[in-house]
């Protein structure tokens, strides 16, 4: 034997993170260790109502020191959702024309599938306690 290596490294806990939590849609991280712990998603890109209203989330959500993605890409809302579950991010934020009608937005926690409507004055908040609920 060159060399052994018995350490537990970077790739070695995430691994194993992968192996404990995930499902039949993809990886559930655990929050502490997520690449990121929201993710932004509107329903069409095209629309402008949407794409304002969710890159005002985000930076708002930067700004509170969360560790935010925004999905903008030319994809349909499926194939948004289908990956945001693939990636494993821990809370999915999703801006539609039905929810803003009602000034609200969906709130979908990964661990646990619940998805709820939440206000826009009140998402910070809601956000808040995810995140804390989460660990």
């Amino acid at each position: 034997m060159v060399m052994g290596c018995y350490g537990i490294g970077v790739g070695r806990t995430m691994a194993a993170a992968i192996e404990q939590n995930h499902d039949e849609h993809g990886i559930i991280w655990p929050a502490g260790i997520a690449p990121y712990q929201i993710i932004v998603v509107p329903i069409s890109e095209k629309n402008e109502k949407q794409m304002a209203a969710a890159e005002q989330i985000y930076r708002l959500l930067q700004i509170k020191g969360y560790s935010v993605i925004l999905d903008d890409r030319a994809e349909r809302a499926g194939v948004k959702f289908n990956d945001a579950d693939l990636l494993g991010i821990p809370i999915r934020v999703t801006v539609g024309d039905k929810g803003l009608a009602e000034n609200k937005v969906e709130v979908k926690v990964r661990k646990t599938g619940v998805n709820e409507k939440v206000p826009l004055d009140e998402l910070e908040t809601a956000i808040a306690a995810i995140v804390n609920a989460l660990g």
